[in-house]
């Protein structure tokens, strides 16, 4: 599991994030939810080491690797799959060969072995038909699926997302969202996003940051039952009855 023990980081005089306390546990979809600003990618970015702690613990697999050097964070990426906002997929690579170069550097394995495991990864996240498409040819949403199958491939524990459906309309959002879910079971999946159509579908748990603070962790029902004021501000009146 991840783990975030009192964790606190400041830019300068702003304190991002104070005192937070939030666990992770293996097999989960857990949302980190907030207003823009409320630092929720840079909670995620102190998993892998692009930020560090000015105080407090990150824990990954019950070890502290808050203050890893660069060299031992290396051990702790190889674990996690990053999707960031944009694919950044190569524009002249196919998506088979975007993921196939993914898994010949991480695995070492020879050019052929490589294309193989990404046909398997593509076919089995329906992908198979794009697999020779290059990124100029899709749209933004089949981007950011061959990414996630790029990621997946990886064969991480842990596969963190920095807000995958911003900027995508509404059905290639929920693709997006249906891939997510199919992969329940296979990795420990952590979505940063403000999307509640997606916080509400696929989250089994729920951290909603709120002024530097964790404020409120739960399930999709507990954060819809809510009274709390800032909790409703940010559903923004969603009607009561299920969607």
């Amino acid at each position: 599991m991840i783990e975030f023990r009192r964790l606190t980081k400041r830019f300068g005089d702003r304190t991002v994030l104070e005192d937070i306390d939030l666990v992770i546990p293996t097999g989960t979809v857990q949302f980190v939810i907030g207003p823009s600003g409320a630092g929720k990618s840079v909670l995620m970015k102190h998993v892998v080491g692009l930020v560090r702690a000015d105080a407090g613990e990150v824990r990954v697999d019950d070890e502290d690797v808050t203050h890893y050097s660069e060299a031992e964070f290396y051990g702790v990426r190889r674990k996690c799959g990053f999707v960031f906002q944009q694919a950044t997929l190569l524009d002249g690579l196919s998506v088979r060969d975007n993921v196939a170069l993914a898994v010949r550097y991480r695995f070492g394995v020879s050019r052929a072995e490589a294309r193989a495991r990404a046909d398997t990864e593509l076919t089995r996240l329906d992908l198979a038909a794009w697999a020779h498409k290059f990124p100029a040819d899709l749209g933004a949403g089949l981007k950011k699926r061959a990414a996630i199958a790029r990621a997946v491939a990886l064969e991480p524990q842990y596969l963190i997302y920095d807000e995958p459906t911003t900027g995508l309309d509404p059905v290639a959002a929920r693709r997006v969202d249906r891939l997510i879910a199919a992969l329940k079971g296979r990795v420990t999946q952590i979505v940063v996003s403000h999307d509640l159509a997606s916080i509400l579908g696929v989250a089994d748990r729920i951290a909603m940051l709120h002024n530097a603070r964790v404020h409120l962790e739960g399930t999709p029902a507990e954060l819809r039952a809510s009274d709390d004021a800032v909790i409703r501000q940010f559903l923004g009146g969603l009607p009561d009855g299920p969607m």
